[in-house]
C-alpha cells in the first residue's frame, strides 16, 4: 500500500490505496517504514475542504487501525517487529525525575525562601536535631558547683559574678567563669544564648549552662553560666585618654612604635567596626535581634583578641517569636533608633512556634528588624571617630541636635561644621579619609527610616572595609567579604516600588490609600464644625478601635502565656 498526500490546489492530501491480503498474523505495512509525502498527478478527493481516506478491498476498521499502528499511536511492544523505525514512541514513560524549566524555577523558589534570613529549614533542623544531640552531651552543673568571687556587675535585671569551680577544674580553661543571677527575663537569656551557642558561636560570649533555682527565701532565680574572657567592654576602653591605641595593643598583643596620626587611628576603629558587624551579622542571619546594642554590652575577649556581644536578655528571636510582643519595647533610649519598635506594631503575635518559622522570611522582608541594631551601632561608630560625644550628656545633645535636623547627619554637618571644636574638626578629617568612605558608610548607617539603613552584610561590603585595618583577615572572613561583596547590590528602588504596589493592592486606583494612610484617616479627631455625620462616623471607629485593641490585647496575653509555658519548660530546674 502506498500513501499518497495531496492538498487543495494541487497541495497534498492522505490517502490508503491497495492494502495487501490478509496472513495468517495480522500485520500492517507501515511498520518499519517512513510515511512519504508526494504530489499526485491526479486528485483523488473530489472535495479539496475534505479529507477523505479511501480503502480497497479492505474493511473501514482495518483501514483505522493500520493508520494509528502506521504513526505507532498505542502500540505495545509485542506488537513491534525487529528493527522498526519508530516515530512515535510507545515504550512506557521513565520513572525518573524530568526537569523542566517550571519545575527547576519552582525549586529554586522554594529552596531561597527556606533559607532566606531568618532561614526556616535551618531553623527546624536547630531546633529539633541541634538542640536535642546539644543537651544529651553538654556539661551540667549545680549551684554547689560554684565559689562566688567578685562582682562585676549588676543591674535592673541581676547581678553578674565572677566566679570558680568548687572543684578542681581539669585544665586552665575551665577555671574562671562568669555567673549571672537573673530574675526576669533569665529564661529569655538562656534560650538566646543557647541559640547563639549553635548558630554563631563567635558572635557573643561563651556561654556554657542556664538553669533555674528556686528557693523559699529568694523564689526562682535563673542561673547562667558564661566562660570567663575579660572585663574590659568597648565603653571601658572608649572612656580612656589613649583610645584608640589602648584597643591596639590588645588586638595585637603588643606596643606599636609607630607615629601617632588619623590613618593609625582610622585603621583601629575599621577593625572594631568590622568585627562589631560580623558579630551583628551572624546574630540577624539566625533571626535574632539584639535591640540593646551599645558600647556597654560589647566586651572585650582576651582569648580571641576580638570584640564579642554579650546580655542579651532584652534580644528577640523572630524566627519563631520569643521575646517578642508587638506593642511593647525593651531598648536603652541612648542608643536606640527612632521607631523604637523592630516591627510595625501592627503586627500581628507569633502562632505557634512551626507556623512562625514557615512566616518568618516574610515578616522579617516586610519589616527588616536588623535595621533597629545598625541605627545603635552607628552610634557607636559615631562616638569612636568624635571624641566629644562619648559621655552621656553630650550623646543625648547630639540626638537633640540631629532630631531638629530630621534625622539627615549631613545637615547635622553642615549646621556645627562652622563653629566646630578640634575634636569635631578631627572626626570629620577622620571619617573623610580615603574619599570619605568613612562618612558614607556612617550616614548610611545613622538614618531616620529603618529601610534605608544599610544591613551589617552591606556594611562589610562597603569600601569602607577594603583595607584590612591593624589586623589581618582570616581565609573564611576573606571569603565571607567575598560573598557580600558579590551579593549585596543597589535593589532599594525596587523594593520600595513592590512594596509600594502591594501597599496600595485592592484599593480603587493606584493612588489609593495604604492601610497606614487608611489608619492614620481613623486616628483622626473630628473637627468642632464638622457635620453630625462625621462625628458620628468618627465616634463610631475610635469604638472599632477599642474593640480590637481589647481583643487583641486579650489575645496577646494567652498567646505569651502559651508560650512561656512550651519554650521555658526544659529549662533545667534545680530544687
Amino acid at each position: 500500500m502506498s500513501l499518497t498526500a495531496i492538498a487543495p490546489g494541487g497541495g497534498a492530501s492522505i490517502g490508503l490505496i491497495n492494502p495487501q491480503p490478509r496472513q495468517s498474523r495480522p500485520t500492517t505495512p507501515f511498520l518499519g517504514r517512513r510515511l512519504s509525502l508526494k504530489p499526485a498527478s491526479k486528485p483523488i478527493i473530489s472535495n479539496p475542504r475534505t479529507l477523505a481516506v479511501w480503502a480497497s478491498g479492505g474493511e473501514l476498521v482495518d483501514v483505522v487501525r493500520n493508520l494509528f499502528l502506521g504513526v505507532g499511536v498505542g502500540l505495545p511492544c509485542t506488537v513491534m517487529e525487529c528493527g522498526d523505525i519508530i516515530y512515535r514512541s510507545t515504550l512506557p514513560k521513565s520513572n525518573g525525575l524530568t526537569l523542566t524549566t517550571p519545575g527547576v524555577l519552582l525549586a529554586v523558589g522554594a529552596l531561597s525562601y527556606l533559607w532566606a534570613t531568618p532561614g526556616v529549614a535551618p531553623g527546624f533542623f536547630d531546633m529539633f536535631v541541634l538542640a536535642f544531640v546539644e543537651r544529651l552531651f553538654r556539661p551540667t552543673y549545680r549551684k554547689d558547683d560554684f565559689v562566688l568571687g567578685k562582682k562585676l556587675g549588676e543591674g535592673a535585671f541581676g547581678v553578674v559574678y565572677r566566679v570558680s569551680l568548687a572543684k578542681k577544674p581539669s585544665s586552665k580553661k575551665d577555671g574562671d567563669l562568669v555567673l549571672k543571677k537573673a530574675t526576669e527575663y533569665g529564661a529569655v537569656e538562656i534560650w538566646m544564648n543557647e541559640r547563639v551557642r549553635r548558630a554563631c558561636a563567635n558572635s557573643c560570649a561563651d556561654f556554657l549552662y542556664g538553669f533555674l533555682e528556686s528557693s523559699s527565701k529568694k523564689g526562682a532565680e535563673y542561673w547562667l553560666i558564661w566562660r570567663f574572657e575579660g572585663e574590659d567592654t568597648l565603653a571601658d576602653l572608649t572612656q580612656r585618654k589613649e583610645f584608640p591605641y589602648n584597643v591596639e595593643t590588645m588586638i595585637l598583643g603588643e606596643v606599636q612604635e609607630l607615629p601617632k596620626g588619623l590613618e593609625r587611628e582610622n585603621a583601629i576603629i575599621q577593625t572594631i567596626m568590622r568585627q562589631l558587624l560580623f558579630a551583628l551579622d551572624g546574630l540577624h542571619s539566625t533571626g535574632i535581634v539584639h535591640r540593646d546594642i551599645k558600647p556597654q554590652n560589647v566586651i572585650f575577649s582576651e582569648g580571641s583578641r576580638t570584640f564579642k556581644i554579650i546580655d542579651l536578655g532584652a534580644a528577640a528571636d523572630l524566627r519563631v517569636g520569643i521575646n517578642y510582643v508587638p506593642k511593647e519595647f525593651l531598648l536603652d533610649p541612648r542608643y536606640a533608633a527612632p521607631e523604637q519598635y523592630i516591627m510595625s506594631t501592627q503586627t500581628p503575635s507569633a502562632p505557634s512556634a512551626p507556623m512562625a518559622a514557615a512566616l518568618s522570611p516574610v515578616l522579617w522582608q516586610l519589616n527588616l528588624p536588623d535595621r533597629f541594631d545598625i541605627y545603635s551601632a552607628g552610634l557607636i561608630f559615631l562616638q569612636m571617630a568624635f571624641p566629644s560625644i562619648r559621655s552621656d550628656s553630650s550623646l543625648i545633645q547630639f540626638k537633640r541636635q540631629l532630631k531638629r535636623c530630621e534625622y539627615d547627619l549631613n545637615e547635622w554637618r553642615k549646621s556645627v561644621e562652622p563653629r566646630a571644636s578640634p575634636d569635631l574638626r578631627r572626626g570629620f578629617e577622620l571619617l573623610d579619609l580615603d574619599g570619605g568612605v568613612g562618612w558614607e558608610l556612617l550616614t548610611s548607617m545613622v538614618r531616620y527610616k529603618a529601610r534605608q539603613r544599610i544591613s551589617a552584610k552591606g556594611a562589610l561590603a562597603h569600601p569602607y572595609f577594603d583595607r584590612e585595618g591593624i589586623l589581618a583577615l582570616s581565609v573564611m572572613q576573606k571569603l565571607r567579604l567575598q560573598l557580600f561583596r558579590a551579593t549585596q547590590q543597589d535593589y532599594g528602588e525596587a523594593v520600595s516600588w513592590i512594596i509600594q504596589l502591594m501597599a496600595k493592592s485592592g484599593t480603587k486606583k493606584d493612588g489609593g490609600f495604604t492601610e497606614g494612610q487608611l489608619q492614620e484617616l481613623r486616628e483622626m479627631e473630628p473637627k468642632k464644625k464638622a457635620t453630625v455625620g462625621r462625628n458620628a462616623l468618627a465616634s463610631v471607629l475610635r469604638l472599632q478601635r477599642k474593640i480590637i485593641k481589647t481583643v487583641n490585647e486579650s489575645v496577646d496575653e494567652l498567646n505569651v502565656r502559651r508560650k512561656s509555658f512550651w519554650w521555658s519548660r526544659w529549662i533545667p530546674r534545680e530544687e
